[in-house]
């Protein structure tokens, strides 16, 4: 029998892992390549990053979304309430430390003479995109740690080089997405290193999205401070 015929009980079509494996990473790929293509272009463009930012948001939640419902692979791409509770404990003490952490050296970098993010405070602030900030955690995590990651482990992947390659694709995307200028796409591109190495490591240990999610919100409201706070704080 071909078992690519075959549905489950919910509706679903069942594949064979091999298929699987096939579909969500070129799946991944495809989207991450669009993405960057469009910034690309967008860039020499009156209309900047922002088709390629949409792009980000909206496609990494209807792909995962979509791959998860289609072949329920919720549990496979981690976006399960299994080890929730412990998800939460670790991400809650880890990004509390990054927490701490980022605002101590935005505190000093300003101190130091460095200069405020003008452009993002004009986007979060005078465009209203501050409360979209938890949509893009979701994105983000959905995408990086949840269907790539699961793809490269599902290949038999080294954990460590999972976590590498997730978080280098991860921090470079920053370039491509943000509609500001080099200096503070770097500035945040910076800020992603930490998230990207410590959510996969946390997925990894709990096989579980949320904690990423959660630890990416410490972090989003740290970054917050950074701008609309620590500033005024250091003299700024």
């Amino acid at each position: 029998m071909n078992t690519s015929s075959v549905s489950s009980s919910s509706g679903a079509p069942y594949l064979s892992q091999a298929t699987r494996r096939a579909k969500d990473l070129h799946l991944t790929l495809t989207l991450v390549g669009a993405i960057w293509l469009l910034g690309l272009v967008g860039h020499f463009t009156p209309l900047k990053e922002w088709g390629a930012l949409f792009l980000y948001v909206i496609g990494a939640l209807v792909l995962t979304l979509w791959y998860c419902r289609q072949y329920q692979a919720w549990e496979d791409v981690f976006l399960t309430r299994k080890n929730l509770k412990s998800a939460l404990i670790w991400s809650s003490a880890i990004g509390s430390i990054l927490f701490l952490m980022d605002v101590g050296n935005t505190y000093f970098y300003y101190k130091n003479g460095g200069a405020p993010m003008k452009e993002m405070q004009t986007i979060l602030v005078d465009m209203g995109f501050l409360y979209l900030f938890p949509i893009l955690i979701l994105a983000e995590e959905f995408l990086w740690r949840g269907m790539l990651f699961s793809a490269l482990l599902r290949r038999g992947m080294n954990s460590h080089l999972v976590v590498i390659i997730t978080t280098v694709l991860y921090v470079l995307n920053h370039y491509a997405v943000a509609p500001v200028g080099f200096m503070e796409r770097s500035l945040m591109a910076m800020m992603a290193v930490p998230i990207g190495i410590v959510n996969g490591y946390l997925v990894l240990k709990t096989r579980n999205v949320w904690a990423g999610v959660w630890l990416h919100t410490l972090t989003m409201i740290s970054m917050t401070l950074d701008i609309f706070v620590i500033p005024g704080l250091a003299g700024v």
